[in-house]
């Protein structure tokens, strides 16, 4: 008997999301580059499984029912595009390829296009719900050609969520709709836990709270309005405790990572006009996160109690090579430009001092300014809370200040709660940088992280 469906990549989502099929009475053919992950999967978590392992894409594709279906779950890019290539001399006429990981809509736009007119049907589908999700029941956002609905349906939505009787699995819309619902759930994510860190730091730093009394809040605020899976891994990641019997989560390092849909989501609210500020702020929070390096020296020279053009500037001219010159520059825009002002040279001067300059906040001129406005600063956004005015570029410098002196972001618990729904790993504070680290939190997830992504 034939496979009923093949799957490309056994990273931890795909290999979950294969033993979630087999749960539910597909046989499944899987795939991955490295084949020893093959044998090592069906002599491990999918022993004693319908499971079905292959060692080429022939093979794979040799064991599927007509029509054959073939996921990929590998890593977004030039990747899918890879494997698009060396599938489609494989297919006949009315065989579906489905994209599982997180493509950027437009590419999927391009993808259903091109195999459309191969007779290809191609699926762009968000998957949502991290490792337990994939496992036990995620999100399915299918979008694409919808001639291949049809075939895919049963599947997605025995494996998916069930809510109150009805899968959380439906047909999302042509081209790259699936895969554009997914990034702005993504997006939507991002400002999630990114507001949840910021409670967390106030709770920490502000009020001096230890990880298990905030475990107890987080645990109290989870049976109320906020209940929500993320405040419940929150209360969870706070009262997992390391070898030693102390927080797990105050050994690892305030240095954030991303996908790159949380980036993605903010780049289409610019070009569509809509502004998704809470969004943009937590991609940069990320962003500001991994300055480690300077936010460390930075927190030295400006104790807590702007030019950022020039800190985008800086980090341009290192990744294309422009080689600019940042007090020549200062230079010409003190007269005939818009932006023209007095304190242009102060920029040129600090540069002329030190030509290395990280960021002009670390300036003698800079850092002197920045402590004589600060209670002034602050004063007027908290004037712009309490009358409910907005000052959104007042208030958004300020946070970025705030954050460039602080030594230790709250971007900790954000590791920790993407490596609990997504096993994306973290460094730690007491291991040399570069040693990535997975914590099986729940005790029922594996070994397998997402650094294997790439397949």
């Amino acid at each position: 008997m034939k496979a009923n469906i093949g799957l490309i990549g056994l990273a931890v989502m795909g290999q979950n999301l294969v033993l979630n099929m087999n749960d539910h009475g597909f046989k499944v053919a899987v795939y991955n580059r490295t084949t020893s992950t093959v044998d090592e999967f069906l002599e491990g978590p999918a022993k004693d499984t319908l499971v079905v392992g292959t060692h080429s894409l022939e093979e794979l594709v040799n064991s599927l029912e007509s029509p054959r279906i073939v996921m990929l779950m590998v890593k977004a890019g030039e990747v899918v595009d890879a494997y698009i290539e060396k599938l489609v001399p494989l297919l006949s006429a009315g065989d579906i390829i489905v994209d599982g990981g997180n493509s950027l809509f437009t590419d999927t736009n391009r993808r259903t296009a091109d195999l459309a007119a191969q007779n290809i049907l191609y699926i762009g589908t968000g998957v949502s719900g991290g490792e337990e999700g994939a496992r036990n029941g995620p999100s399915i956002m299918p979008g694409g050609n919808k001639a291949a609905w049809a075939a895919v349906k049963p599947i997605f939505q025995a494996i998916s969520a069930q809510v109150d009787g009805s899968p959380c699995c439906e047909w999302v819309g042509d081209n790259g709709a699936g895969h554009y619902v997914k990034m702005v759930h993504n997006g939507i994510e991002y400002g999630d836990m990114q507001l949840i860190c910021e409670a967390y730091q106030l709770m920490s730093e502000g009020l001096g709270l230890s990880a298990d009394e905030m475990h107890t809040i987080f645990t109290e605020w989870n049976k109320g309005e906020l209940s929500s899976y993320l405040i419940e891994i929150t209360a969870g990641i706070l009262a997992y405790k390391d070898e030693d019997g102390l927080p797990l989560v105050n050994k690892i390092l305030d240095t954030a990572g991303q996908k790159g849909t949380g980036k993605w989501t903010g780049i289409n609210a610019l070009d569509l006009g809509i502004p998704l500020t809470l969004i943009g702020e937590s991609v940069f929070a990320r962003c500001l996160s991994a300055q480690k390096s300077e936010r460390v020296a930075a927190a030295a020279v400006l104790p807590k109690r702007v030019q950022q053009g020039f800190r985008l500037m800086r980090e341009a001219s290192k990744e294309y090579n422009l080689t600019l010159n940042y007090g020549e520059i200062a230079l010409m825009w003190r007269g005939g430009c818009i932006i023209r002002s007095q304190f242009l040279n102060d920029i040129k001067q600090a540069y002329v001092s030190n030509p290395e300059l990280e960021n002009l906040l670390l300036a003698d001129f800079f850092i002197d300014a920045m402590q004589k406005a600060d209670a002034g600063w602050r004063k007027a956004v908290i004037l712009g809370v309490e009358l409910g005015i907005p000052t959104p570029a007042f208030s958004s410098a300020l946070a970025y200040f705030d954050g460039y002196r602080t030594e230790r972001l709250p971007a900790n618990l954000l590791q920790a709660q993407r490596d609990y729904f997504g096993a994306h790993t973290y460094e730690r504070t007491d291991k040399p940088r570069g040693e990535f680290f997975h914590t099986d939190w729940t005790g029922q997830g594996g070994k397998i992280a997402s650094s294997t992504y790439t397949v």
